[in-house]
This record gives structure tokens, sequence and C-alpha cells, in this order.
């Protein structure tokens, strides 16, 4: 197995109650991801991942995050799931990812990750753990309600069906989790059935939330590998992209007022959030002690 040398695992950023989830620090213990999305904005010439579908854990990870957290003079929230997915299939043997919440849990720090892995599931017991003492935001990767379409373009990950069930689990356990509808496709998931029933599966398995952007990204390196899997899996998409939105960077999907109405209504429904205000004050709200954490 290949591993990569890191000097630091924590990154510091903008914890931002309006904009996007809470979080103080980003973490990545992998590089890479073995999911094969067709869609993957990670791909992306400018992150300069190479070899991105080999998935390689960082080495003496926890030692570095053991000491990262002492020396932190006050608790936060720590989120992983930025540019790699932190239930790889590695993970399942390494459990690096569940030695970090265990430090997460030992130093009392928050907890919060983005997944696509029906794996997070196992960890349902160390973050009812940690949200007992600290925030914690369990968001997984959910961008079909049908599994046949989901293979298609997500051919290595957890059934749809399956990231259900991991957060119904999660749910059980009393931890705070939800759907994170992101990207929708044009042409392909952008349809009022496939939001209505992500919207109607998250609240049957206990989520609490949906967040969607109702587009996608394409900039060099994942525009490329998208075109190529659109040519060959989707036959004349492609030209419908081209003809649509160039070379945009940001595709916003045809239709959007109504389906972002659709999507609105359906959560007000099912008594979802949808906005991120909402999202982390419920996330703060749920722990005894938030004033140590804001």
């Amino acid at each position: 197995m290949e591993t990569l040398k890191a000097k630091h695992l924590l990154t510091a950023v903008h914890g931002s109650m309006e904009d996007f989830f809470y979080a103080d620090w980003n973490m990545n213990i992998y590089r890479g991801c073995s999911h094969g999305c067709i869609y993957c904005d990670s791909r992306s010439a400018c992150y300069q991942i190479d070899r991105f579908d080999t998935v390689r854990p960082k080495e003496n990870a926890l030692i570095l995050l053991d000491t990262e957290l002492r020396s932190k003079r006050s608790a936060g929230v720590i989120t992983m799931g930025s540019m790699s997915d932190p239930y790889n299939p590695l993970e399942k043997e390494l459990q690096f990812t569940r030695g970090a919440l265990e430090l997460i849990r030992q130093h009392r720090f928050g907890a919060a990750y983005t997944t696509k892995s029906a794996l997070c599931a196992r960890d349902a017991d160390l973050l009812a753990d940690i949200s007992r003492h600290a925030p914690v935001c369990a968001r997984l990767t959910i961008t079909c309600a049908d599994d046949a379409l989901c293979r298609r373009i997500e051919p290595r990950v957890s059934p749809s069906s399956e990231r259900f069930a991991a957060m119904r689990t999660l749910a059980d356990h009393g931890v705070f989790t939800g759907t994170w509808l992101n990207p929708l496709l044009p042409y392909i998931t952008d349809t009022e059935d496939n939001i209505r029933r992500i919207v109607r599966m998250t609240a049957d398995a206990g989520g609490r939330f949906v967040v969607c952007f109702f587009g996608m990204t394409l900039r060099t390196g994942n525009r490329e590998y998208y075109f190529a899997a659109l040519e060959r899996d989707f036959p004349g998409v492609r030209e419908k992209y081209l003809r649509r939105y160039g070379n945009a960077y940001e595709l916003t999907v045809p239709d959007v007022d109504r389906l972002y109405d659709i999507f609105r209504n359906e959560c007000v429904k099912c008594g979802l959030h949808w906005k991120f205000a909402d999202i982390n004050r419920e996330m703060f709200a749920r722990m005894p002690q938030q004033t140590s954490f804001l």
C-alpha cells in the first residue's frame, strides 16, 4: 500500500453559520478517491492531485492529529470529506477515520463529514458519544433516488439505498444527519421525480436536512473526464451541454426556479431544513454546552 508524507492534517477554515456547513478546521486523512464518480470536481487540474483514482493514506496520520489537537487552545468542529472520502475502501481495514473520531472524542472536539459510503454507519456509536459534548453533522452525498442510475454515474460507491440505510442507522443513534444533494446534473438527475424522492427518502431515513445547489461545476480536468463519460453512457447529452453552457464553470440546471420551488415545498412538507443557517443552528442546539464552541 502506497502512503503519503504529511506535515500536518488540520487546515483552518472560516466558520460560517450562514454560507456553508459550519466548521473550524478541515482534514483529509486520505488523498485521492476510488469511487469513480463521473462528475467529480476534485479531478480538476487546479488541485494538482496526481493519480486521483489511487487512494493513499497519510503516514502517521493519527499521531499528527493527536499532536495538533493537543496544541489547540480551544475546541472546534473538524470536518472531513472535502477532497477525499473518509470512508473509502481502505478505511474498512485501516480504520484511520475511526481512529481520528476517537481522538476527536478524547480531546472533546466536534466532528463532521461528507461521504458516499454506507461504511459510515459503522461509527454511529462513536459519533453519538461525541455529540454528547460537541457538535456532530454526518452528511451523505446522495444524487440519485434510483440505484440503477446511481451505478451509472457513481460506479464504485454504495448504492443510494444503502446510503439511506446508513443514514437510518446514524439517526437511530441520535446523530444529526442529512443529505448533500450535489451535484444536480443537467439533463440527467435534474428531474422533479428525483428531487421529490430524495427529499422524502431523507425524511423517511431520519435525516434532518437536504442541501441542493441545482447545478454542477466543470473546469479543466474534470470537464474532459465528464464529457467522455457522457459520450460513453449518455449519448446526445454532451451536445446539449455544449449548446447551453459552452465552456462555463458553473452550470445551473434548466428550469431552476420551478425545481427550486418544488424542492423547497417538499422540504417544508417533510419538516427538513434546506438552508445552512437552520442546519447549523440545529447542529449546535443539539449539544449540551454549545457556548464553548461559538
